[in-house]
């Protein structure tokens, strides 16, 4: 199978040629620029002093290229929007240093300029004339979000100011959408995962705004969470009018992408901790829900798109939720946390939610493991998720910032011997 081909049939819920991989097609499932430039030495792309492309600078991430889908076997490409969570363009590309020494290129609007305490800056749209909005301290690997939060005032709060990010998409981001899609149907097999914004209802990445140089309403991360209850209608609205705008701009978009894409990316938003949700199943049901419902029928009234939620954490009390609220996808499927244990996942809902990840553990084997207990989980993994389709293997979350290049490399090794046993 190509890897388009490939991408369906697990999607379909069809046992494909071997179990696809995903590295890279957005960005929680991606690869930090410092692991990605090792890797590419160690697999022989490239030489000591040779750059990746940060094009993620929120989290770091590296550029997934072609060369590198080649040598690895991936088998998807990701279209985002035209600017950076810091509201910068990807454009002018510049030399640029990690702290950790790799050379690496980063767009001409990212802040170069270190602290006197060596601490490096970022400020929205690249402009140092209005207040900062990350921070990557002196030796980090990716960045913080300053919260710029303006006094509030709960008689003066208009859902306005949480809206601002949230506009019809212009004529050009729209034709600038459609062209690349199209261009990367047409010159690649790559299955296209698509992360147009605008869908992702009270994630909290976005909601201090880094993108904004003067964010008004509520935009401070702890204050968001405790509005959810004690300002829930002011939130609720917030979710309409946003939910509103994103219907148009799928309408405006669909023409244009057809049915090049094979997934869209419909939130980040993250219910889940460590030891189960964050949230009850009644705000979901109440909050959210009715939201995603909206997004997910349209799609799946208007195109042959699949739909992906991200969540971290132990969701299983939610996933029967986000289920009936339209979801096709679960990603990172993160079997450390609370009742998600990889076999009971995929008994109970195998048959109707494609698991996107899953595939290693990212905060204890791949990084603090060993390569033989990297290659142990990976099996154990791929044995449980990938009979019967329904499967695209991808880490849990984004693989970071020091990791063994060992265990990386036992990791992809391992998917070549499953997949070789079942050829």
């Amino acid at each position: 199978m190509a890897s388009r081909e490939r991408v369906r049939a697990a999607l379909a819920h069809v046992e494909p040629d071997r179990v696809p991989l995903d590295i890279g097609a957005t960005p929680v499932t991606g690869i930090s620029a410092s692991t990605l430039s090792r890797l590419r030495r160690a697999l022989g792309l490239d030489t000591p002093r040779q750059r990746v492309r940060v094009t993620e600078p929120y989290q770091m991430l590296g550029e997934v290229t072609d060369d590198l889908r080649e040598a690895l076997g991936i088998d998807t490409i990701g279209v985002g929007g035209a600017t950076t969570l810091f509201g910068f363009e990807n454009t002018g590309w510049k030399e640029w240093e990690l702290f950790d020494g790799t050379p690496v290129l980063v767009p001409a609007a990212f802040n170069t300029e270190p602290e006197p305490n060596g601490d490096i800056l970022m400020y929205p749209g690249g402009d140092r004339s209005v207040p900062p909005s990350g921070r990557m301290p002196t030796g980090g690997y990716y960045f913080d979000t300053i919260v710029r939060q303006p006094p509030i005032a709960d008689d003066a709060l208009n859902a306005e100011d949480n809206l601002e990010e949230f506009t019809p998409w212009s004529d050009a981001e729209l034709a600038r959408i459609g062209d690349e899609t199209c261009r990367l149907h047409a010159e690649t097999d790559y299955a296209i995962v698509a992360n147009l914004g605008g869908t992702s209802f009270g994630d909290i990445a976005l909601v201090p705004a880094p993108f904004l140089k003067h964010p008004k309403g509520i935009r401070d991360v702890e204050e968001w969470y405790v509005s959810t209850l004690i300002r829930r209608d002011y939130v609720y609205e917030v979710f309409e009018r946003q939910c509103e705008i994103a219907l148009k701009n799928l309408a405006a978009a669909a023409p244009r992408i057809g049915n090049r894409i094979e997934v869209l990316m419909v939130t980040g938003t993250d219910f889940g901790t460590q030891r189960g949700p964050f949230i009850s199943t009644a705000t979901y049901r109440d909050l959210y829900k009715p939201f995603h419902r909206a997004i997910n029928d349209w799609v799946h009234a208007n195109t042959p798109w699949r739909t992906f939620i991200h969540t971290c954490g132990g969701v299983a009390p939610l996933i029967e939720e986000f289920i009936e609220a339209g979801f096709d996808i679960l990603n990172p499927v993160q079997c450390s946390a609370a009742d998600m244990a990889p076999a009971a996942l995929k008994r109970e809902y195998g048959d109707r939610l494609v698991f996107w990840g899953g595939g290693i553990d990212t905060q204890r084997t791949l990084p603090f493991g060993t390569p033989d207990e990297v290659r142990a989980e990976v099996l154990g993994r791929l044995e449980v998720f990938a009979p019967g389709g329904g499967f695209v293997f991808n880490t849990i979350h984004n693989i970071q910032a020091r990791t063994p290049m060992a265990n990386l490399l036992a990791m992809f090794a391992a998917i070549r011997e499953f997949n070789q046993q079942g050829s």
